[in-house]
C-alpha cells in the first residue's frame, strides 16, 4: 500500500471513530463558531460541543438583537475601549480586526454598514441573519456539532490535553479549544464552566465581575422618571466622596435604577467598588455644554424673558417634562412661584441642581442576569496572544469572553471574540501541518 493510500486509510478510519477528533472546541458561541470554521477550514477534524439545543443564543440578543458585529475605530482607538488586559489584543488586532471581519461575513453572504459612532451592523439589521451564516459556514465544512452536551473534566498527561469529559461521554483530541464564555446571561448556556476547568489545570482567573450592567439605585426618584433617557448629559462616579471617572452620552431611568450607554460603560470599575463596599454615587451634569457662570447667565435671562410666569414655565426651557416636578422637589422650589420671585439663592440653587446635585446613590449592579458582558476571567499573561494557546498546558487554547479581556459597548467586545476565535482555530489548524 502506497504512503498516500495509507493516510487516505487512517483518514476512514478516523472518520468513523467519532470520539476521536484533531480538535475539540467547547461553546458556539462567536468565539467557538469562528474557531471551529477556521479550524475546519485548515482540514482539521472538529468538534464542535454545545451545552444548549442550539448553538449561538447569546450573540442573537447582541446590539439588541441587530448584532453589533465590530467598530471601525482606529486599532490603537480601540484599545482604549478595552480593560487594561486589552492590550494583549495588539497583535492579534493587527492581523485580524474590523476591515478583515467584514470581509469574511462578505464571502460568507453577510453585507454589513456602518453607522453612527463607527459600529457595524449586518445590512439585515438581525442577528439572526448572522447566526444562520455562521451555522451554514461551519456545516459547510463539516463541523461535528454536538449539543446539549455539558463538559466536565479535561484529560490532561504530562503537561499536554489530550481530551475532554462530557455529559454525554469522553471525547479524545490533541487541541482543545476552550471558548465558554463568561458568566453573563446564564440563560444563555454561560455558567463559568470555562473558569473552572481552567483553574484545575493551574490557570490564574482574574476576579469575575458583572460589567455593562445596568445599577440598581436607592429612593424612588429613578422609578418615577423610569422610560426618560436623558441625551448628551455628563455622568460623574463619586466613589467614597471622590470623583473617580465621568464620561458624556446618553443615560436611560428604569423601575430599578439608571442604564444606558453611558451607565453601562461606567459599570465595571462601579461594581469593582461596590464589591469593596465602597459608597458610589452617580452625579448627573444636565448642562455639560455650559459652565456655572453661562449657566448662570442663561438663567438670568430665562427671568428677565418670562418673569410674569411661573417657575414650572421656565423649567419647560430646561428640562424634559418628567423631570420638572423632580427638580422643584429637590431644589425647594414650588413649580407655581411666579419667576419675579425667583431670588439669587434660588438662582444659585438651579443652577446647582442642572450642574452637580442631582444625583444617585447606587445600591448594587443588576448582576449576570442582566449583564452584556463578563469583567475578568484567565489572566492572559498565561495565554500566547498570536495563537491564544496556554502557556501552561500544550494543545489548550481559549477565545472570547473566558479572557480577561472585557470593552466598553460599541463592538468591540463582539471583535474581540471573532479575533481570538480566529487566531486559535487557524493556530490548531497549522500545528497539525507541522
Amino acid at each position: 500500500m502506497k504512503v498516500g493510500d495509507t493516510l487516505r486509510f487512517r483518514k476512514i478510519i478516523k472518520k468513523r471513530n467519532m470520539t476521536n477528533y484533531d480538535v475539540i472546541v467547547v461553546g458556539g458561541g462567536p468565539a467557538g463558531l469562528m474557531a471551529a470554521g477556521q479550524a475546519a477550514a485548515r482540514r482539521q477534524q472538529v468538534l464542535l460541543i454545545e451545552k444548549m439545543g442550539t448553538p449561538g443564543r447569546k450573540l442573537l440578543l447582541t446590539g439588541k438583537h441587530r448584532c453589533n458585529l465590530t467598530n471601525t475605530a482606529p486599532i490603537e482607538d480601540a484599545l482604549t475601549h478595552f480593560n487594561p488586559g486589552g492590550r494583549f489584543l495588539t497583535q492579534l488586532f493587527y492581523q485580524f480586526y474590523s476591515d478583515e471581519l467584514r470581509a469574511f461575513f462578505s464571502d460568507i453572504g453577510i453585507d454589513t454598514v456602518v453607522q453612527r459612532g463607527g459600529r457595524v451592523f449586518p445590512s439585515s439589521e438581525k442577528a439572526q441573519d448572522v447566526l444562520d451564516a455562521l451555522m451554514n459556514w461551519i456545516h459547510s465544512l463539516e463541523v461535528k456539532l454536538k449539543t446539549r452536551s455539558s463538559i466536565t473534566g479535561l484529560q490532561i498527561e504530562d503537561n499536554r490535553i489530550k481530551g475532554i469529559e462530557t455529559t454525554t461521554g469522553p471525547y479524545s483530541a490533541p487541541a482543545v479549544i476552550l471558548a465558554t464564555g463568561g458568566m453573563a446571561y446564564p440563560g444563555t448556556g454561560s455558567t463559568g464552566d470555562g473558569y473552572r476547568l481552567a483553574d484545575t489545570v493551574g490557570h490564574s482567573i482574574n476576579p469575575v465581575l458583572p460589567a455593562l450592567v445596568p445599577l440598581e439605585t436607592i429612593g424612588t426618584t429613578a422609578k418615577e422618571l423610569q422610560g426618560l433617557s436623558l441625551k448628551n448629559v455628563k455622568a460623574c462616579v463619586w466613589t467614597d466622596g471622590k470623583n473617580t471617572a465621568e464620561m458624556f452620552g446618553e443615560l436611560l431611568f428604569t423601575h430599578f435604577g439608571i442604564s444606558g450607554p453611558v451607565i453601562l460603560t461606567l459599570s465595571r470599575q462601579i461594581a469593582q467598588a461596590l464589591e469593596k463596599k465602597k459608597v458610589v454615587e452617580i452625579q448627573i451634569d444636565l448642562k455639560p455644554a455650559l459652565d456655572h457662570k453661562a449657566l448662570d447667565d442663561r438663567l438670568m435671562r430665562d427671568i428677565q424673558s418670562l418673569g410674569r410666569k411661573q417657575f414650572n414655565s421656565m423649567l419647560k426651557e430646561l428640562l424634559p417634562k418628567k423631570l420638572i416636578p423632580i427638580c422643584s422637589n429637590q431644589t425647594g422650589i414650588p413649580g407655581d412661584k411666579k419667576i419675579s420671585q425667583i431670588s439669587g439663592n434660588d438662582r444659585k440653587k438651579l443652577r446647582s441642581w442642572l450642574k452637580d446635585d442631582f444625583r444617585f446613590i447606587v445600591s448594587d449592579h443588576m448582576g449576570f442576569g442582566q449583564a452584556i458582558i463578563t469583567a475578568g476571567g484567565i489572566d492572559t499573561t498565561e495565554v500566547d496572544p498570536s495563537t491564544m494557546q496556554s502557556k501552561l498546558i500544550d494543545g489548550l487554547y481559549f477565545a472570547g469572553e473566558i479572557l480577561d479581556i472585557d470593552a466598553d459597548t460599541g463592538g468591540y467586545n463582539l471583535q474581540a471574540a471573532f479575533s481570538t476565535g480566529w487566531a486559535a482555530g487557524r493556530a490548531v489548524g497549522a500545528a497539525s501541518e507541522d
